[in-house]
């Protein structure tokens, strides 16, 4: 990587950079026990992640020139080792991505499929538990065709660049989080003995993750993984058929089929068949802001949806933790789950009553369902406008783990995605240096009602299950980005997602005074409100307020004061948030006169490529790492008046022309959020 002093640059190893980047970051971050954080400000980028290695990684991207879309390769593929217990590239994922110089919002669908040979009796007999740990419970992966049909459309820079900070980190060591060790602990000790083991029951992953009297790693163990470092230059030269045929795909067939728990049945045909799907935007109108995001079979846009338009029935105002609006908010959240639960699955295989669902019309019926003054208890779901087929609701609210990234590049470009590999860990099983998921367990382990009424998100052959991953970007009235936001949390990222917005519009909060609120939802369930935790969340008295909610009635009204429940817990986002601040230039600066800020960036865009071009010969060896280039200024120069921009005119002037433009990032200190750019 380069350092740039002025005109002359000085190339570093890449751990000098990785650790000068960390050592900037936890510089925005408070010591232990002083204020709460503070959000971050940029001008120019900005990449939000659960781990600041991931962050690094990120940054160093797109400071190198690259888009969105190319930073999200680097970032999932840190996150993939460092934070393995949450994504990887045996899983699956959701991105919404805003192509600033086109103006359009599109959305992957990157959810891991049932084989074709899954059935509806898939888990039948079987607890959620026997489910997950077993060979059943994985779904064929989605997230390395994803990195690739994202970067083939809106990526920059070469392909193999992407992979170089994961691919050092591998082989060359990262310490474990305690985060990490602490998960590992957790299942090891609900195993019955060492020798009996069902997590971590496989022999690779057990040996990574563990010692071998079955205590986990502790917290700054170095770890190393080549496997993984391979799976990655497979990647870097063969693109993703790399990984869904040949060696890699043979080894997760063969891994699921013969899982040392509950036999599997995926094939390297089920592999070979994968596809990413490109799909609409679901978005709703929320006092003048256009909230959008992932559709079917995700049921993020709709449930943030139906929530947001239905408060919109309110004044929602004031202190975001007085009784009045946490019970309205978690109202709302009983009949979005409601419907979600009946309604919402893979739309390629139900019709699913999206427009419907988001009629304001409808929802201000659903709005006039709720009493200021006392919980209505379980909600039944609604009749949306629409064709609305026969099915009986899957009440289910699984828990599990996934990571969430925001990014916005220096061309506008902004995306948002939730990663995942289901519940902690996967299913547990390790294959080429990363994990395999557990995501078929999101499907309904029944496949009707008592009824004989079809279950919607039933188990059926090359159907991806019900997800409740939300990752969203938010516009304003003027239609330009505004907020890109998401969270890690299983079905809780809806309430954690949504809450964000409505902090950021109805309460007027910055990103991360958005996350520092603490949380509570309702799940059509019991109401949660959480525990707040020293230096991380704003400070309040959770008894009392759980208290004032139970005399509203939660989580039971038909039941006396003293028998109503109202959980006091933890609720462990991992919101990454960024918003787009935008301030009139004046009149001074209009038509091409963009002043000397303008020019910078221009000349900065300019000292990329040279970058670029030195960065590849220290990459191929043609150039020591200690060298230091005396020539960038001609390089600069003689570039400057035929500047090639490649095959997307990346111009800045889109989304900056007019206006002074600030990013305003928060990242959640529950996890390890952090918050990179310049």
């Amino acid at each position: 990587m380069i350092i740039r002093t002025r005109f002359k640059f000085f190339v570093f190893s890449f751990y000098t950079l990785l650790f000068s980047a960390l050592f900037s970051l936890l510089l925005s971050s408070p010591p232990a026990f002083a204020d709460l954080p503070e959000a971050v400000t940029t001008k120019k980028e900005m990449v939000v992640t659960t781990n600041p290695l991931a962050t690094a990684a990120g940054e160093k991207i797109l400071r190198n020139g690259g888009t969105a879309a190319d930073a999200m390769v680097a970032v999932q593929t840190v996150l993939g080792l460092v934070e393995p217990q949450s994504s990887g590239l045996g899983g699956g994922a959701f991105v919404v991505y805003y192509d600033a110089r086109k103006g359009k919002l599109t959305t992957f669908d990157a959810r891991e499929k049932a084989p074709a040979s899954a059935t509806g009796d898939r888990f039948a007999g079987l607890g959620f538990v026997e489910a997950w740990q077993s060979g059943l419970s994985v779904g064929v992966p989605g997230t390395p065709r994803m990195m690739e049909y994202v970067h083939d459309k809106y990526g920059r820079l070469p392909w193999r660049k992407l992979f170089k900070p994961a691919i050092k980190l591998a082989q060359k060591g990262y310490p474990l989080t305690g985060r990490t060790s602490e998960q590992v602990q957790g299942l090891l000790s609900r195993n019955a003995a060492c020798d009996d083991r069902l997590y971590f029951r496989d022999p690779t992953a057990f040996e990574y993750f563990a010692n071998a009297d079955c205590t986990a790693k502790a917290e700054g163990t170095m770890m190393f993984n080549q496997p993984y470092a391979d799976t990655l230059k497979k990647l870097r030269k063969k693109g993703a058929d790399g990984f869904y045929s040949g060696d890699i795909a043979e080894a997760i067939a063969a891994a699921t089929q013969g899982d040392l728990a509950i036999a599997g049945d995926m094939t390297v045909e089920d592999l070979a068949n994968y596809n990413v799907v490109e799909r609409e935007p679901v978005c709703l109108d929320y006092r003048g802001h256009n909230v959008c995001g992932m559709g079917p079979p995700s049921s993020g846009a709709l449930a943030v949806g139906q929530i947001l338009g239905i408060l919109e029935n309110f004044d929602v105002s004031g202190d975001p933790l007085a009784v009045e609006n946490v019970h309205l908010f978690t109202q709302a959240g009983r009949l979005a789950f409601a419907d979600r639960g009946k309604y919402v699955a893979d739309s390629d295989f139900v019709e699913v009553p999206v427009d419907g669902m988001l009629n304001k019309d409808y929802l201000a019926t659903r709005a006039a369902l709720i009493d200021p003054e006392m919980d209505m208890g379980t909600a039944s779901p609604g009749v949306p406008p629409g064709v609305i087929e026969l099915a009986a609701a899957d009440v289910t609210a699984k828990n599990s783990g996934t990571s969430h990234v925001s990014i916005v590049d220096q061309w506008g470009n902004a995306l948002s995605m939730t990663t995942t590999i289901e519940s902690s860990f996967g299913n547990g099983v390790m294959v080429h240096g990363f994990l395999l998921n557990n995501e078929l367990t999101d499907f309904s382990f029944s496949a009707e009602d008592s009824e004989g009424v079809p279950i919607a998100n039933r188990v059926e052959a090359n159907k991806r299950p019900r997800s409740s991953m939300s990752p969203t970007i938010v516009f304003d009235e003027d239609g330009r980005l505004e907020i890109v936001t998401g969270s890690p949390g299983g079905s809780r990222i809806i309430g954690y997602t949504a809450q964000s917005i409505m902090n950021i519009i109805d309460f007027g909060l910055d990103p991360q005074e958005a996350i520092n609120v603490p949380h509570y939802m309702n799940r059509n369930g019991r109401t949660d409100v959480e525990i707040p935790i020293v230096d991380v969340t704003l400070d309040y008295d959770a008894e009392a307020l759980a208290l004032s909610l139970k005399e509203l009635g939660h989580s039971d009204p038909g039941v006396p004061l003293e028998d109503r429940s109202v959980g006091v817990i933890a609720q462990t986002s991992g919101l990454s948030i960024i918003q787009v601040v935008r301030k009139s230039r004046g009149h001074g600066h209009h038509h091409n006169n963009y002043g000397d800020e303008e020019e910078e960036e221009v000349y900065d865009e300019v000292m990329q490529e040279v970058i670029d071009e030195v960065d590849e010969l220290v990459e191929t060896e043609e150039l020591p790492e200690d060298t230091l280039t005396d020539n960038v200024s001609a390089k600069v120069s003689a570039k400057g008046a035929s500047k090639n921009r490649g095959k997307h005119d990346y111009s800045k002037r889109h989304w900056r022309n007019h206006y002074r433009t600030t990013l305003v990032g928060g990242g959640d200190y529950r996890r390890d959020g952090t918050v990179g750019g310049r």
